[in-house]
């Protein structure tokens, strides 16, 4: 093992150890909270090192980036007989990328609008790599009210949940959210207990049934995610080291 495979292997296992220290003071168990690497910028060596340790998600906030990056890595999943990794899109997605986005992800955890929806939707159904088979969508909530950032308003959730249930080619999953930094990451805990109290409310409405997950908490903050609930962390400096310099992505 080399030194940087070995400085990997190191930090999923300790990120390991404090999720399962968490999930055990909540009084949950470690195997109910899944790790998903973050891997904006990150080389492809070093995603590849954290799926040999047996990380399974893989986080991108880019299409092109993921486009990019995917053959190469997935290439190097089958040479090395370990099974590729899941893809989520954590960053903002525009609509004119729905149909790259549906080619390139299992799951889109960014949805927060209806016309994005539609979008993905459409692009789902005619997508014959799906077989029919729906998109898992996460819609995005804005519960800290900041005008720059992406997400659903707490007031619209309830109108775009409606909508994508009521949309065959896709099936929402999840709630996700990024809240406003603040000095102490306790300090987010009422932002991540309200996103499970909105999971919880809206799997009881039609079309809620497959409403389980919850992405919630980043390298920070996660451990007091998943003390409130959280099943999806997304955790990328603490799992991969610092992101490496890149000029622009699209």
């Amino acid at each position: 093992m080399s030194e940087s495979t070995s400085q990997v292997a190191a930090r999923l296992e300790a990120v390991r150890e404090r999720i399962a220290a968490a999930a055990d003071r909540a009084g949950r168990k470690a195997d109910e909270v899944a790790l998903l690497g973050a891997s904006k910028v990150q080389t492809t060596e070093t995603i590849v090192q954290a799926l040999q340790g047996g990380l399974t998600l893989l986080g991108e906030n880019y299409v092109q980036e993921a486009a990019e990056k995917r053959p190469g890595i997935e290439a190097l999943a089958l040479e090395l007989g370990f099974a590729p990794p899941r893809w989520h899109l954590i960053g903002a997605l525009q609509r004119n990328k729905a149909k790259r986005a549906v080619e390139l992800f299992d799951v889109v955890e960014t949805v927060d609008r209806s016309s994005l929806a539609n979008a993905l939707a459409k692009a789902a159904a005619a997508s014959e790599a799906r077989a029919g088979r729906p998109l898992d969508v996460f819609l995005q909530v804005n519960l800290s009210a900041e005008p720059q950032k992406a997400g659903v308003a707490e007031e619209e959730l309830e109108a775009l949940f409606d909508h994508c249930a009521g949309l065959q080619a896709l099936r929402v999953v999840g709630l996700m959210t990024i809240p406003a930094p603040v000095p102490d990451p306790a300090d987010n805990r009422p932002v991540f207990a309200r996103l499970r109290e909105w999971r919880d409310r809206l799997a009881e409405r039609a079309g809620g049934e497959a409403l389980r997950e919850l992405s919630m908490g980043m390298s920070r903050d996660f451990e007091i995610a998943i003390e409130e609930g959280a099943t999806v962390v997304r955790v990328g400096s603490d799992l991969f080291g610092p992101r490496p310099p890149k000029a622009s992505s699209t």
